[in-house]
Order: C-alpha cells, then structure tokens, then sequence
C-alpha cells in the first residue's frame, strides 16, 4: 500500500492505495463520491469523465497515484450549489432520459467551455464523440452545451 495526496473539489485529502488502484474506485468507495459512475471500465464510454487538473480524464483508466499533488474535481465539485451553467442547461433542455451518462457527459462538456467559451456546434460535436449515451440524447447533449455556452 502506497500513500497518495491529492485534492479533490478543493479538499486536500490522502489515500492508502494498491499500486494498481483506479481514481475511480478512490473516489466512489474511499471518498464516497458516487456522482462519477462506472460504465465500461475500459475508458470507452466516458460515464467515469472527471477532471485532473482541468482536464477531463476516464476515471476507470486513471490510476490513482497518477493524481499525486494534483486537482481532481468531480461533478459534485463542479458547483457547490448545483448551478453550474451546464447544470442549468442540462435541467432547462430536459436532457438527460436515464441519467446514468450525464456526470460524464457534463464534465467532458465543462472541458469544452472552459477551452473554448463560445463554441460552435461541430466543435461541440467533435468534442464530445466517445463520450456515449445509451439513450441517444445526443441532440438535447448539444442544445445544452449550446444554452450553457451563451448564458455561462
């Protein structure tokens, strides 16, 4: 077991960890943030999209000592209150139908924003292919970044 410090939406915390541990696991059963989901576990859907440092990252092919002495936000951490453009725009587009994706979905789109305010829709598009929803709520995903991008 390895000791790993890092902090996560603002919060230094330190871990014990096996040297093979994935940041998702750490967040969901050390940390208890359940807001990052499991989806494939090979970094191909995106459900597990969070951020290390600014950039988003598939949590289940992160390791956790990879984030020693960096920042990891979570979509828990992405606004204290809830009212995170994205967040307000994902409500007011009615986007989500399962829901499951969507922490992974917003996170990968808080990436875009934070890059590029202003984006267009093939950037939104091209930035968010890999990033997958079950349901197919693709267009609403758009429409949301679209929203978010003019009211954030």
């Amino acid at each position: 077991m390895a000791s790993v410090a890092f902090t996560i939406n603002g919060q230094a915390v330190t871990l014990a960890a096996e040297p093979n541990a994935s940041l998702l696991w750490a967040v969901r059963e050390q940390i208890g943030l359940t807001g990052t989901k499991f989806g494939c576990g090979s970094g191909l859907c995106g459900a597990c999209t969070l951020h290390v440092n600014g950039e988003a990252v598939r949590s289940c092919q992160t390791s956790l000592q990879s984030v020693a002495g960096k920042r990891v936000t979570t979509i828990e951490g992405l606004s204290a209150n809830g009212d995170h453009p994205l967040q307000k725009a994902w409500i007011a587009e009615q986007t989500p139908q399962c829901g499951y994706c969507q922490s992974g979905q917003i996170m990968k789109a808080a990436e875009l924003l934070a890059k590029t305010p202003k984006p267009t829709r093939e950037q939104i598009v091209q930035h968010m292919d890999g990033n997958l929803c079950r349901c197919g709520a693709y267009p609403r995903i758009a429409s949301a970044i679209e929203r978010a991008s003019k009211e954030g």
